[in-house]
This record gives structure tokens, sequence and C-alpha cells, in this order.
């Protein structure tokens, strides 16, 4: 009977292995940087477009199944806080109103590295696909990678990739 349970337990730890985990969304609170977004829409993320923002710090609550982000974006020229909430569905996905309706989705996160996907569905129904590098620190190889894998599987060409450590407007 002993063998028969420890193989039953053997069996179902080696199988949660297997299945890559959930992002926590308590790793989401804290200081953040952007390393990197793409776009299969570049005019979002020209100077003064709408998702050329600068995340400074989201704050998570699992108990109402919220995030709040607290960043920076440009209007008309100039940088200006802003505070946008998402709220989490029975899927994973927050729902997040910012330029239209978005479906914001934490692809990775670590204690360092935040890897996302949005889709942004703008007040002209122009759907827009994102996705997000961000860092606490300096980023590493394992999140450029999962950021440039999930870029290649949106089919979002890479010359859209803006580089947000390189860019100081």
């Amino acid at each position: 009977m002993k063998v028969v349970f420890l193989s039953v337990l053997l069996e179902m730890v080696c199988a949660a292995q297997e299945v890559e985990a959930q992002p926590s969304v308590a790793e989401l609170s804290g200081q953040w940087r952007t390393v990197y977004i793409v776009s299969i829409n570049l005019e979002k993320l020209k100077s003064n477009g709408p998702f050329r923002v600068y995340l400074k710090k989201p704050l998570s609550d699992d108990e109402l199944g919220t995030v709040d982000f607290y960043l920076y974006a440009r209007c008309k020229g100039n940088w200006e806080y802003k505070h946008i909430m998402g709220v989490k569905q029975d899927d994973g996905i927050f729902a997040v109103d910012y330029e239209g309706e978005n479906a914001f989705e934490v692809v990775h996160v670590s204690k360092t590295i935040l890897v996302a996907h949005n889709i942004n569905v703008d007040k002209h129904g122009q759907q827009t696909v994102l996705i997000g590098s961000f860092v606490k620190v300096n980023i590493e190889e394992e999140g450029l990678q999962k950021f440039k894998q999930l870029r290649q599987e949106k089919g979002i060409e890479e010359e859209n990739v803006v580089n947000f450590i390189e860019t100081d407007d």
C-alpha cells in the first residue's frame, strides 16, 4: 500500500513540475522601469504615443483582484504621472481602461523581471497588440529571451521594438 501511495505521490509531483506555474501577481508590486515595448502599431509607441510609457510602480492586491499601475506617459509633449487600475478577470487577465479597453496579461514575472502582453482596442475599434519588458534592476538574459519569444509568437517584427533604456525623450 505504501508503494502505491508513494508512486501516486511521485507522479503528482512530476506532473506538477511539467506545468508552468501561473505568474504570481504578488510579485508585481514594487519599483520597476520600462526596458522594451514592441507593438504591431508603431504610432502607439512614438514620442507622443499613448503607450510610450515609463512604468514606475505597480501595486497588486490579491484579495481584491486588482493591480494599480503608476506610470509616466506623454500627453501633448509633456510627461504626466498617471494612475491606472486593472481588475483581474476569471481567466487571470486584467481588464484595464486606458486609451480604450485593454486585456493585460502577465506572461512572466520574477523578483527582477516582468514580461507582459496587452491587447488594446481604442475608441475607433482599432486593435493593437503590445508586449512590454520591465525590470527592477537590469535586464537578465532569461527575461530578454521570454520577451523575444513572445514577440515572435505574436508575429511582431523586430524592427518594431522600442528600446526605452536608450531613449531619453
